[in-house]
């Protein structure tokens, strides 16, 4: 009876250990690998217990139930203990004799150990039987259990087809409790994982990495151990069984496919092909030895980094010696022995097929994936997947996500970054902001101090020398110097002004503005040369605004000058208007000749300019960022004064709230 269904988890995930490779999903020949934030997670009943995922995975994420504790308590138990040897031992322990492995083994305290070569004997002996007699239609080897598990989940309908003959190691456990009793404890020692789950009529089954284990927690050594053969009964050339076309060996029939009705294949790939093509009728009556691994000598159950070739050499080296130093008539005996051994097995469909999803599903996973079509299927397989569409699939089922596939995480990633670069430009341009409005609103609070602090004495100044101008003659020398003291004087005053509006201590007053009529008219206050062109770009839909139309209309006067002032040549003037949200953004750009990179974290500071001596104060943009700062707005500045890096110019960019008609 078989067990699988009744088992825990056969393979499971170290997360901690996985790095999203998909390499388990790609090497998985039912996809029971699902994969859920990235992390990869074997779906128990899907698995047939391949162990393809363990062998695979170099990071040691992939593992399989250890039962090394199960057969320590059998050991420990009264009941005769019995260790079933899979014929693939010479592949694993190429470093140990026989002899001496069979001792080690005894030393763990088995009271037998046999070899499962026997078993492949009777079995072998079996399938010769039901081929000569016809007594069965076209068959698959029941021999591996992953290719039984692989038949009754996913081929449910080709059960029939499954060869009615026990394992090698089912024949052998019965075999043995035919011998010493119903009681007798039989543990199998292979390098298969799918068989810890292939039949309860095995008290327990450890894998050839498991023995080893077992042998350091014993203490146990090649070194000092007795030699000891194995016990009988003997195998034949059923020691042969593990490589490929094992069963042909032990069945004598010549390799030639045609002759023979067999049909061997082996490995992932193959084993699927061969399945396919006889569900499809192809293979007309051919029967099929199937090994789920490349031979049982590779089996995940071995140790890693074992050579195929070599280890099929070392099977075969010991299966020559057995038949070059054995008696061949002693082994006749034991089969004739050995006859009423019921070596029937029945099997039963498990179906754990998933539903395909429709076309359309599929279609909506490719285009999320950026998929919009056939030409844009790379069919990569970096995804685990052979085909786009197959992992689309896999996607709809549940068992994948869209960042499995490269292409389309490259593209992603990509976006991410262009994404964080243009984050990244925008943070330093707002902590570049902030740094200059923190100094200009220092600058200006110590602006506004001075100014109220000197007004008072100015306006005293002023006042005398008016009434000195008032009281003294025109023809009068001293009138000259006391008309430059008040013209002076007069100009501090303008200074200080400029000062307090650079502070902004005053009202603004809104009124709601068509403000694509209000750039109209700021072009119209200034006077344009004729070798400058001049456009209004308006891309607002709603074109009205509340601002101080007097101050912002300063504002634009000042930009609009000093755009001029930049383009001595000629050139282009450009005001442009856009709304995003409640907000409206004025620029005001010209093709002139930039301002150098040094300057540009001065240019809104008070008495900073690069016009010539008498040509500015260094007032102008300090009191239109003042203004625009009393709108609650936010004022920014592009320039490029170096023709090898683009074309040349200026842009002051204005952003304001559109707000209503409060007077703040």
């Amino acid at each position: 009876m078989m067990a699988h269904a009744a088992r825990k988890q056969l393979v499971y995930t170290e997360k901690d250990r996985c790095r999203v490779c998909y390499t388990c999903v790609r090497e998985c020949p039912v996809k029971a690998i699902r994969i859920i934030n990235g992390q990869a997670e074997v779906i128990n009943e899907r698995c047939i217990g391949c162990g393809n995922c363990v062998r695979v995975c170099s990071q040691g994420a992939k593992d399989f139930i250890r039962t090394t504790g199960v057969v320590w308590s059998i050991l420990a138990s009264h009941r005769p203990r019995v260790a079933l040897v899979a014929p693939s031992f010479p592949a694993e322990f190429q470093e140990i004799d026989a002899p001496t492995l069979v001792g080690m083994i005894r030393r763990l305290g088995f009271d037998q150990v046999v070899e499962v070569g026997f078993g492949a004997d009777l079995v072998a002996r079996e399938y010769e039987r039901m081929m000569n007699e016809g007594r069965h239609g076209p068959s698959i080897s029941s021999d591996c259990p992953a290719i039984v598990f692989y038949v009754e989940h996913y081929y449910p309908h080709l059960v029939p087809a499954l060869a009615p003959i026990a394992s090698p190691v089912v024949a052998m456990a019965r075999v043995m409790r035919q011998r010493l009793g119903p009681d007798c404890a039989t543990v199998f020692i292979g390098p298969c994982i799918s068989k810890k789950v292939e039949s309860d009529e095995l008290d327990e089954v450890i894998t050839f990495t498991e023995l080893r284990q077992m042998f350091l927690d014993g203490g146990i050594r090649s070194e000092g151990t007795t030699a000891s053969a194995f016990d009988p009964p003997h195998a034949g050339k059923g020691a042969i069984f593990p490589v490929s076309r094992g069963l042909l060996n032990t069945l004598k029939r010549d390799e030639d496919e045609k002759e023979n009705g067999i049909i061997v294949a082996e490995g992932r790939v193959q084993f699927r092909e061969a399945i396919r093509e006889f569900d499809s009728g192809l293979l007309g009556d051919m029967h099929l030895q199937l090994l789920c691994c490349e031979g049982c000598i590779m089996g995940p159950g071995t140790s890693a980094g074992g050579k195929r070739f070599a280890r099929r050499m070392k099977v075969k080296e010991y299966v020559q010696s057995k038949l070059d130093h054995e008696s061949s008539l002693h082994w006749e005996q034991e089969m004739e022995a050995a006859s009423g051994v019921d070596l029937s097995q029945e099997f039963f469909p498990r179906d754990r097929r998933l539903a395909q999803p429709g076309d359309d599903p599929i279609q909506e996973v490719l285009a999320s994936m950026g998929k919009q079509g056939p030409s844009d299927h790379l069919n990569c397989g970096a995804c685990g997947y052979d085909t786009c569409r197959e992992h689309a699939v896999a996607i709809a089922q549940g068992l994948a996500e869209n960042e499995m596939c490269l292409p389309y995480a490259i593209e992603k990633l990509h976006r991410s970054i262009g994404e964080l670069h243009i984050s990244n430009e925008k943070l330093a341009s707002a902590r570049e902001a902030l740094r200059q409005s923190e100094k200009l609103a220092h600058m200006g609070q110590l602006s506004a101090g001075i100014a109220h602090e000197l007004n008072n004495p100015l306006g005293v100044i002023t006042m005398y020398a008016n009434i000195l101008l008032d009281e003294t003659a025109a023809e009068n020398p001293v009138r000259q110097d006391i008309q430059l003291i008040a013209d002076q004087t007069d100009r501090c005053r303008k200074i200080v002004g400029g000062l307090l509006n650079f502070a902004r201590k005053n009202q603004v007053n809104r009124e709601e503005t068509n403000v694509v009529v209000f750039a109209r008219q700021s072009l119209d206050s200034v006077v344009i040369p004729s070798n400058i062109q001049s456009l209004i770009e308006n891309q607002m839909k709603d074109e009205m605004v509340w601002i101080d139309r007097d101050q912002m209309m300063q504002v634009m006067t000042n930009l609009l000058k000093n755009a001029i002032e930049a383009m001595p040549e000629g050139g282009m003037l450009r005001i442009s208007l856009s709304e995003e949200g409640d907000q409206v953004g004025i620029c005001v750009e010209d093709s002139g000749s930039g301002i150098p990179d040094e300057y540009m974290d001065k240019i809104f500071t008070p008495f900073f300019t690069t016009k010539g001596p008498g040509k500015g104060t260094g007032l102008g943009l300090p009191i239109i960022y003042g203004i625009v700062k009393m709108h609650s707005g936010k004022i920014n500045v592009e320039s490029n004064d170096d023709p090898a890096a683009g074309s040349t110019g200026t842009r002051f960019s204005i952003i304001l709230p559109r707000t209503n008609g409060t007077n703040l």
